[in-house]
């Protein structure tokens, strides 16, 4: 059975841009009803799928975090390609720390990462994390069960660590450089999480210098935030905090 994979989307709201970015082995269906949401409200948002994702497991081995940040880049172009000059930026997790990156390498009105991490708490439970998902893949193509042992059993598992360890290093160096942020930040954390050290989310509203910014703990949520029981709350918040930016027109 095939599987129908997931696209990068563009809802176009208004003159006011986001740019909405999902995590590592996510795709842009995390953060798919905020962009509804967003339009609805008169918001412009675009949401890439970086390179390797949206699919089986095993594509994310031919790439790097590196590669993942040229998609970012590329899809803050392409919102300005259409007219948008100002461009606020609402990441999941990995991209949580791209959007934290991108605040102090390029332009952004405000940022707003979710459940970003700022270290990894643990490679063996990431680790183990891929390879569960890559066999739900598999089921989900409606494989049989002797087919994905053994196509399990080819799974490049020192390439798997290796990307994680190269995770680990990208997000360490974006939180050597997080004090140089000034943009609006709204911090975003699920109190449930179980995949990120929730420190983190202390630690970038301590670390980041922009004066105007704020912490808000979701007490039931759980890491995909943006689909968990308090998405709703969630989306009016970021909507609050967007319509509170001073943009230009």
């Amino acid at each position: 059975m095939k599987i129908v994979s997931p696209k990068p989307f563009t809802f176009h709201g208004g003159k006011r841009a986001v740019l909405l970015l999902h995590g590592f082995s996510g795709d842009s269906a995390d953060v798919r009803m905020l962009g509804r949401f967003l339009e609805k409200n008169g918001y412009t948002s675009h949401a890439p799928i970086y390179r390797g994702h949206g699919g089986p497991m095993e594509n994310l081995l031919n790439y790097t975090p590196e590669d993942w940040w040229e998609d970012v880049m590329a899809a803050y172009e392409y919102l300005k390609s259409l007219g948008h000059e100002e461009i606020a930026v609402v990441g999941l997790s990995l991209g949580g720390v791209f959007s934290l990156k991108l605040a102090y390498s390029l332009p952004v009105k405000g940022i707003v990462p979710m459940c970003a991490p700022m270290y990894l708490q643990s490679e063996e439970r990431m680790y183990n994390g891929i390879l569960d998902k890559a066999v739900a893949y598999k089921r989900k193509e409606k494989k049989p069960e002797e087919q994905i042992q053994k196509e399990m059993e080819r799974f490049d598992r020192t390439g798997l660590r290796n990307l994680l360890k190269e995770n680990g290093q990208f997000i360490n160096d974006v939180r050597k450089h997080i004090d140089l942020i000034y943009a609006p930040t709204f911090v975003v954390q699920g109190r449930k999480d179980q995949v990120i050290a929730l420190e983190s989310a202390e630690i970038i509203y301590q670390q980041v210098e922009s004066p105007d910014k704020s912490l808000k703990w979701y007490e039931k949520s759980g890491h995909v935030i943006t689909i968990d029981v308090e998405k709703d709350q969630l989306h009016e918040d970021i909507l609050r905090f967007l319509n509170g930016l001073n943009w230009e027109e």
